[in-house]
């Protein structure tokens, strides 16, 4: 999928709401924002190699259809077709629909739409946990970073947190943010779906891990665009 388009306005709008919303909360936001979390190319191949299992278990549950079908195609003139050509055809139709099927699946809109969405969900989750683990598990003093991840194409969002917060939090708390999120972009407006959940988080955040005296800002506030 192409890069997502987010101004530098509205970069810059998305790195100061985080900043507003570590002033009352020792908590660190990481925001990240993806076109995508996976290519999903399995997903095109499971499809186009179901699609000749289709073809043969027709032919399996059909055979003198399949049979008589040939016959027909091939002129008719003869009442029966050797085994060994109705094989050559059937190996020939089976390649011919799983190319078919799998080129069509190439393309990303219906490989999305296709796709089952707790492969979405598990896909999404994978790679906000692989990026919360590069870029903010343990990399404070207090183990206090939060990860914001929204992946455009499956209009998913998720958060990750480490050892205090999610300790501290239950997952139902980020309810909210992450359905605001996810109506925004909806809407057409990821940024602004940012800038809303960062507020909800920041809220959260406050109530059970409050701002102490010398806590240093230790992450970047900027919007990460993958």
């Amino acid at each position: 999928m192409d890069k997502l388009d987010i101004s530098d306005a509205n970069h810059d709008r998305i790195s100061e709401a985080v900043g507003q919303a570590e002033m009352h909360t020792d908590g660190e936001i990481i925001t990240v924002i993806a076109p995508s979390s996976d290519a999903y190319h399995d997903v095109g191949l499971h499809y186009a190699i179901a699609a000749m299992l289709v073809v043969l278990t027709c032919v399996a549950a059909l055979p003198q259809y399949f049979s008589n079908l040939l016959v027909d195609i091939l002129g008719g003139w003869d009442h029966q077709l050797p085994v060994t050509i109705q094989l050559t055809i059937l190996l020939g139709a089976q390649i011919l629909v799983f190319l078919i099927v799998r080129y069509a699946m190439a393309w990303m809109p219906l490989r999305m739409a296709l796709t089952p969405r707790e492969t979405k969900e598990r896909r999404v989750r994978r790679r906000a946990v692989t990026l919360f683990r590069a870029c903010g598990e343990g990399r404070t003093r207090g183990r206090t970073a939060i990860l914001l991840y929204l992946s455009v194409a499956e209009h998913r969002a998720e958060i990750v947190a480490d050892d205090t917060i999610s300790q501290r939090v239950s997952p139902e708390r980020w309810g909210e943010a992450m359905a605001t999120l996810v109506d925004q972009l909806r809407g057409g407006d990821p940024a602004q779906g940012m800038i809303d959940a960062i507020g909800l988080i920041g809220a959260v955040l406050k109530e059970y891990v409050p701002k102490s005296d010398g806590n240093p800002n230790e992450l970047p506030d900027r919007l990460i665009e993958l």
